[in-house]
């Protein structure tokens, strides 16, 4: 059946149109937001650019980054790359072709995305006002060789924000346009879904979960068992607010698979229970991935590198995102099938 998009203008004098009847130009405020991501990009990529090439820009004196280059060079090269397909997705939900890419090409890397950006978007912001309240650095911390200089973070991070939110307000009316069938409805309408695999997903999810959110918490609050020296001795109030988001995350993930699996409550609407799933599995396996690919790769000092049980929390992390993942995607996929 063919595929058309509102999120584009109707034929008009000056607007011609694809075989399929799509516009060939997306509308002014699409054209503006796609505008705003890739500028959004250009802070962070000419920063890891200029890294890459031996610059020292916003790096201070005896900073540890400064005492591997090869694993540096590798680092940012991969991160350039990561930043850079934010390009390729913007043109994606912007241009007529992209309503004709495999929904497997875009979903995948903007889930992957979102799961990177939204923690950033949320504790950022949560970060600096946590410290505008009073909550200042520890005293390892203050006595500890910088990472970077301050405006560095403001920097990146500000960028990070902004490109999430482009994103976001790119990625949702296209999703509209194009599959908002798959959650139409409440929960009660469904039919009961006899499958056995997605109970397990979403069931095993659930059970693996208490170890994360228990660390998370337990950090949160001031323990630090399992923690290594850097971590605990350059505790602040923001770190804490960040392990408090990060147990929020899992249980968004594990509670949006169990009420796809469990159809409960029945009035409760189809699209909840995905958000969750969507960005809680993406923040919670993304970002447990990332961390764990970059324990693998660090070459800091045996303080600095992660303990048997952050490591065991990371992977734990990747596990839980990519079953609540396999559980929406399997929902998905049934829904198409029930709605074609």
């Amino acid at each position: 059946m063919e595929q058309t998009s509102l999120a584009f203008p109707p034929p008009g004098p000056t607007t011609r149109t694809a075989g399929g009847g799509v516009p060939l130009r997306p509308s002014r405020a699409r054209r503006a937001l796609r505008g705003v991501a890739q500028v959004a990009c250009l802070p962070y990529l000419s920063l890891k650019v200029a890294w890459i090439f031996g610059s020292h820009l916003g790096i201070p004196a005896g900073s540890p980054l400064l005492e591997h280059r090869t694993t540096m060079v590798l680092a940012n090269g991969l991160t350039v790359l990561m930043d850079a397909a934010v390009l390729v997705l913007v043109l994606l939900l912007t241009r007529p072709w992209g309503l004709r890419t495999p929904a497997w090409l875009l979903v995948v890397p903007m889930w992957v995305a979102s799961g990177l950006l939204v923690p950033i978007m949320a504790g950022f912001p949560l970060q600096l006002l946590a410290t505008a309240l009073g909550g200042g650095g520890s005293e390892g911390e203050k006595s500890s060789e910088p990472f970077l200089h301050d405006w560095v973070f403001g920097v990146v991070y500000g960028g990070f924000i902004v490109q999430g939110i482009a994103l976001g307000a790119l990625f949702v009316p296209y999703a509209k346009d194009r599959w908002a069938h798959l959650w139409r409805g409440r929960l009660g309408e469904l039919p009961r879904d006899g499958a056995r695999g997605p109970r397990i997903a979403a069931y095993s999810a659930a059970l693996l979960a208490l170890l994360p959110v228990t660390a998370h918490l337990l950090w949160a609050s001031g323990v630090d068992a399992g923690l290594n020296a850097s971590q605990a001795d350059g505790r602040t109030t923001g770190s804490a607010v960040l392990e408090g988001l990060s147990a929020v995350y899992c249980l968004a993930a594990v509670a949006g698979a169990l009420l796809l699996v469990l159809r409960r409550p029945p009035l409760l609407p189809v699209k909840v229970p995905l958000t969750l799933a969507w960005l809680g599995s993406g923040a919670v396996g993304c970002w447990g991935g990332w961390l764990l690919f970059g324990a693998l790769v660090s070459a800091g000092d045996v303080g600095q590198r992660p303990t048997g049980p952050m490591l065991l929390t990371y992977a734990v992390r990747m596990i839980i995102g990519l079953l609540v993942a396999a559980t929406g995607a399997r929902f998905l996929k049934e829904r198409s099938g029930s709605t074609a």
